[in-house]
Parts: C-alpha cells; sequence; structure tokens
C-alpha cells in the first residue's frame, strides 16, 4: 500500500501545473457539492461543504463540521486519499514557484516587462549611492541594475537585476531598454586603466543606441580626451568622473565648505535643490518668472543650461523654456501644484 501511495504522489508531482490547478478546483467543487447532497443535516449549505474540504484538505481540521453518516464519512476516506495528496502536491508546487522565483530574481536570471524604469549598468559604490538617490528622488520608481556579479548587490520591489554583459543585445532586451526612462552607464573600475574603462563604455553605448536611440543616456568617461571617441553615438550627457572630483577638491580647497553648498545640489538629502519649473501663462520675460518665483521663496538660475537669466532678465522667453530654479521641497510644490514634476522627472 506504501508503494502505491508513493508512486501516486510521485506521478502527480509530474502532472504540469495548470493540470494540476484544475484538478484541485474539481475535487474542492465536487466534495463540496457531494458532501451537501450526502448531509444535508449535517451541511445545509454549500458554504459549510466548502468550509469542511477546505480544512480538510488543508489539514487544519477545526472540528467544528464532520459527517455523522456512513456515506458522509466514505467521501471523507475518499476526500482524505485523494483531496489532500492533490492539495498538498498543489501547495508545494505553489511554494516551488515562488522559490524559483525568488532564486531567478536573486541570480538575475529574470526578463524585466515594466517601463519608464531606470536602467543603472555597472556596479559600483558610485551605482549604489545613485540607486538610494533615485529611491530617495522618486519613490516607487524601478531601477533595473545590470552588471555580471553573480547575485544582486541590492534587492526589493523596485529593485531588479539582470546577469549578464550589457554591450550584448539581449541582456538589454531583458532590461526592456526600449521602454526605459533613461539608461546611466558606470565605467567599469579596471586595473587595465581608463583607457580600457573607457572602451568598455563606449560598446556598451553603442549597443544601447543601436536597440533604443531615444533612450536619454547619461554616460560616465575616465578620461575628458576620450570624449571624441563617443561623437558618433548619440549619448545625452557625459559625466567626467575624474575632473567632477578634482575640480570639487580644488575649490574646496580655496574656499572652505563649498563642497557642502555642492551637496546640497546634488543630493536630496539635505538643505535646498534644484526643481524644474513648468511655465505659466503670465510669464512674458524672464524678470516676470524670476520675480514670481523670489516671492515665492525660489531662485530661478538657468534656461536649460544657460546660467545667464540674471543678464537678461527683460528679455522675452522662448516658445519651450526649460526652466531651473533653487528652493526646498515645499516651496517646489507650493509654486507649481500637485503632481508637478521635479528636473529629474519625465513625461510619462
Amino acid at each position: 500500500m506504501h508503494y502505491f501511495i508513493r508512486r501516486w504522489f510521485s506521478k502527480m508531482a509530474q502532472v504540469n501545473n495548470s493540470t494540476l490547478f484544475l484538478s484541485s478546483i474539481a475535487v474542492i467543487i465536487i466534495f463540496s457539492g457531494a458532501i451537501v447532497l450526502i448531509e444535508p443535516e449535517t451541511f445545509p449549505t454549500y458554504f459549510e461543504g466548502l468550509w469542511w474540504v477546505m480544512t480538510t484538505v488543508t489539514t487544519v481540521g477545526y472540528g467544528d463540521y464532520s459527517p455523522a453518516t456512513t456515506e458522509g464519512q466514505i467521501v471523507a476516506i475518499l476526500l482524505y486519499l485523494f483531496g489532500i495528496g492533490l492539495i498538498g502536491v498543489a501547495i508545494g508546487k505553489i511554494l516551488e514557484v515562488f522559490s524559483s522565483y525568488r532564486k531567478k530574481r536573486l541570480e538575475g536570471d529574470i526578463v524585466f516587462s515594466g517601463k519608464n524604469h531606470i536602467i543603472i549598468i555597472g556596479w559600483s559604490k558610485k551605482a549604489k549611492f545613485a540607486v538610494e538617490e533615485i529611491m530617495e528622488t522618486e519613490k516607487g520608481v524601478e531601477v533595473v541594475i545590470i552588471d555580471d556579479l553573480k547575485e544582486a548587490p541590492m534587492l526589493n520591489e523596485h529593485i531588479y537585476y539582470i546577469r549578464g554583459d550589457a554591450s550584448k543585445d539581449d541582456v538589454l532586451v531583458k532590461a526592456n531598454v526600449k521602454k526605459a526612462k533613461s539608461v546611466i552607464v558606470f565605467a567599469r573600475e579596471s586595473s587595465f586603466g581608463n583607457t580600457t574603462a573607457d572602451g568598455e563604455t563606449l560598446l556598451t553605448v553603442s549597443t544601447i543606441e543601436s536597440l533604443a536611440p531615444d533612450v536619454h543616456t547619461i554616460a560616465e568617461i575616465m578620461d575628458e580626451a576620450h570624449i571624441r571617441n563617443f561623437k558618433h553615438a548619440s549619448i545625452d550627457e557625459f559625466i567626467i568622473s575624474n575632473e567632477t572630483i578634482s575640480t570639487l577638491a580644488v575649490r574646496s580647497a580655496f574656499r572652505k565648505g563649498v563642497s557642502h553648498l555642492y551637496s546640497q545640489l546634488l543630493s536630496r538629502g539635505t538643505g535646498d535643490d534644484l526643481f524644474h519649473i513648468p511655465t505659466k501663462s503670465k510669464w512674458k520675460t524672464y524678470e516676470d518668472a524670476f520675480q514670481d518665483l523670489l516671492d515665492e521663496g525660489a531662485t530661478l538660475i538657468a534656461d536649460g543650461s544657460d546660467l545667464t537669466i540674471n543678464r537678461k532678465l527683460k528679455q522675452p522667453m522662448p516658445d519651450n523654456p526649460e526652466l531651473y530654479a533653487i528652493c526646498d521641497e515645499d516651496t517646489f510644490r507650493r509654486i507649481v501644484g500637485k503632481g508637478a514634476r521635479s528636473y529629474d522627472e519625465d513625461d510619462n
């Protein structure tokens, strides 16, 4: 008997998931109906029959309902033999699916199907800080990390990991690069020097360009002299890693405390921040916008990359200005109202 039961369980475990789940539902429905028909006094409604079947097959067994007749007890015995085993295998399959999915997420063996996400390529301390800043800047935004680490460096409900070489088409396709909001490529820390690191970055951004030319791409470059090699790739923005750090260090040396000013503008953690301000119809000149924002407690500093606003206040604004102001979060929300976008939030 033990041999036959073991063989039956073994065969059930090999049944495909859809058949198994449909069979489980069928068993629940059939036995719930059968016990109501056979013992209407004990089980006057279908819900009582369903309650008894569910507590039985899940082995909870509250004991508030139990068959009183021989026929009902025979139904119970059949449910013990077939139902409990079937539902047990089904529950095991469900747990197996969840366990397998978690393992795949941890190992980066997934396909991301979301959109308007941010892709981070190349894991490092800089990438870690970038992910934390993204999470702080926009709650709920999804981030996909691409690297060749054996396990995900970070994981939560909004952070995903895909293992592989980001210069390969299939890896970027898994990250759904075509539907991404933006891609940030961090230079790999290479023992072969800046030339090798920038060469790998060039290969990666070229692949991104071929697959998703409209996606906003930001690339970290180790050596400014290598930028000319990227001219054929339509990269939206470059970050000169070594130059940025060196410049900040020198300015801090000549003017004590200036690094704190940069930190405020670069991070959401403390102090004021840089925000994109949608244009109001009543603003005809830069002076209109400047004064209006100043009255609210914000300082207008730029139109796009143009920082000469204070020298052309009397000039009329163009049709589609990209205005940026410095203020705190509360002031920003008060100015633009609910649902407004900061400088790093795109149109959905």
